[in-house]
């Protein structure tokens, strides 16, 4: 009987691992490439959505962001308002991003763009700190989708969260 529950306590543990074994996340060979499509519309939109990704998000150029965002811009991420000049306000005063060369491919770990309409959906590879074990990491996969409107991004969606609320100190 103990030779029974020590061989299922070791299969359950085994199957547990197994449920949580992962396999990377890995970016596309040619980002680049990802950013076309045959229909000029959803290329078009494709288009703006790498240069927001590389002049605004990477490069930090947010000066341009009327080239390439609404004035309505709709935010459904929670940490920054809507509007051009809210999202601007949340880059530039609140996370403070400073201007920097815009590089000549970007640089993002883009895994796949899907462009439907007149939405484009850019899925990114994501290496996070594991929260068990700091000295180790994994990938998951972050989005961004944006809903586009006479060829800038009028709508915007992504996974954030509002940040866990500080641990009281002890008293």
């Amino acid at each position: 009987m103990k030779l029974l529950v020590r061989t299922l306590a070791t299969a359950l543990l085994l199957g547990c691992a197994a449920l949580h074994a992962q396999e990377p996340v890995v970016p596309a060979a040619d980002k680049e490439a990802l950013f076309t499509d045959p229909d000029p519309k959803l290329h078009a939109n494709k288009q703006v959505a790498y240069k927001i990704i590389v002049e605004l998000l990477e490069a930090g150029h947010w000066d341009r962001a009327g080239q390439y965002l609404t004035e309505r811009y709709i935010q459904h991420n929670p940490l920054a308002a809507s509007g051009l000049d809210g999202v601007v306000k949340y880059f530039t005063e609140v996370a403070k991003v400073k201007p920097k060369p815009i590089p000549k491919k970007m640089q993002s770990p883009v895994v796949a763009v899907l462009a439907q309409g007149d939405l484009v959906v850019v899925a990114f590879a994501r290496e996070m700190k594991h929260p068990k074990d700091p000295s180790k990491t994994y990938t998951t996969t972050w989005f961004d989708m944006w809903r586009f409107k006479d060829g800038k991004a009028d709508e915007h969606w992504d996974p954030a969260t509002l940040p866990a609320a500080p641990v009281p100190a002890a008293r």
